[in-house]
């Protein structure tokens, strides 16, 4: 799994012009899945996102948690995360995840955040979406992660 995790003081995503989902402080996760992807990975990763403490504290240092903060997440299927352009000038997505699989484990990983935090949205899989986003800090993480664990 790859994900691309921004802290947001607010996001939210359209399909066809209709919020679908929308968050208050917290994370958006954009989530890409792989071919080798398994429910062990996306249950890491929905872990370490859900108790990454990357919110500052009463004295600067980020040292909270989405818990400790009372935040949110918003999670958006990105296969394109998957992208391989190192040949040609247009992106191979060979390792990207077939939409049955992917769509699987994206719903399993969101149904896993919602055991950690008390608001989970998401977009639609598969959808054409439109994504809004105030980003705090920025402060923009990568991810990648297997069911052995998680790189950053």
């Amino acid at each position: 799994m790859r994900v691309v995790l921004q802290r947001v003081e607010k996001a939210c995503v359209r399909v066809g012009g209709a919020v679908v989902g929308e968050i208050g402080k917290g994370f958006l996760v954009l989530l890409g899945v792989a071919e080798t992807d398994t429910e062990r990975a996306a249950e890491r990763m929905a872990d370490k996102i859900c108790k990454l403490r990357i919110f500052e504290d009463g004295e600067g240092k980020t040292n909270l948690s989405l818990s400790d903060v009372g935040g949110e997440i918003l999670v958006v299927s990105q296969f394109t995360l998957y992208a391989d352009c190192r040949k040609g000038n247009r992106p191979s997505f060979i390792g990207a995840g077939a939409p049955d699989k992917a769509e699987r484990l994206y719903e399993y990983f969101v149904e896993r955040c919602q055991g950690h935090v008390r608001k989970v949205e998401h977009g639609s899989f598969g959808a054409d979406m439109k994504v809004e986003l105030l980003n705090d800090g920025p402060f923009t993480l990568i991810l990648e992660g297997d069911e052995r664990g998680i790189r950053a």
